[in-house]
């Protein structure tokens, strides 16, 4: 069945910020905050995983990289078209509509929390890759595994910025329900090299994430997401 795939992921990430709400109502204020450092710390490394995955490769001299051009020209140009259009603000104003329509006005974090997750789950090629294959071949497997990570990535993400962490869910079934959706027409366009400079770039916004979630929130990783689209469209340029 289409579109399985995407039900069973955001059904996930809803069970996960339950039991994160749950767990997290026994932590002190100090014990939330070492949650959420540790937790930065790992989605950093996430990030850094998935960069170094692309943009290194093992040739007889050692070890080699590349690429490094494409990611920082699609995030700088990226950023531009992203601080033009103020997504971040979007992404906000969404998230404050939620936090008064959910009766959750006095919750200072809920905000930052939905657009931490939501960034944390929705960006990668796990999301357009699985939503594909759900979509052409009814096939849900990549967005399951993908929902195995999710959970556990929101369990620990609620403890320490909660309830906002579970409304992440809504984007993940929304951007991927309409990837699955347009599945068609979406498939030709990505091609090994789109989803090699999509998983690139989007590791590095993963990794801006982390650095927010660490430091405190420092960069406007939302005003990044058309830096996605301009990796996946210089796979198309001439080398």
């Amino acid at each position: 069945m289409p579109g399985l795939g995407t039900i069973i992921n955001a059904g996930a990430i809803v069970a996960a910020g339950i039991l994160g709400i749950l767990f997290g109502r026994f932590l002190t204020d100090r014990c939330q905050e070492t949650v959420k450092v540790s937790c930065g710390v790992c989605v950093l490394f996430i990030g850094i995983a998935g960069a170094m995955e692309g943009m290194l490769s093992i040739e007889q001299e050692g070890l080699a990289s590349g690429r490094s051009l494409l990611v920082t020209g699609s995030i700088c140009l990226g950023a531009l078209i992203g601080e033009l259009i103020n997504m971040e603000g979007l992404f906000e104003r969404f998230g404050t509509w939620l936090k008064i329509r959910t009766g959750n006005s006095r919750d200072k974090q809920f905000v930052e929390g939905f657009v931490n997750a939501s960034l944390t789950v929705c960006v990668g090629a796990m999301a357009v890759v699985g939503s594909i294959q759900d979509g052409l071949l009814g096939d849900p497997s990549i967005l399951v595994t993908k929902a195995v990570l999710d959970f556990v990535i929101i369990v620990i993400m609620t403890c320490s910025q909660g309830k906002g962490c579970i409304f992440s869910a809504i984007p993940v079934a929304a951007v991927q329900g309409l990837v699955t959706l347009l599945a068609g027409f979406i498939r030709p366009i990505m091609t090994e090299a789109a989803l090699e400079n999509l998983s690139m770039t989007g590791s590095v916004l993963i990794f801006c994430v982390g650095l927010n979630l660490v430091w405190g929130r420092k960069i406007r990783v939302a005003n990044l997401l058309p830096s996605l689209v301009l990796a996946v469209a210089f796979a198309f340029l001439p080398c």
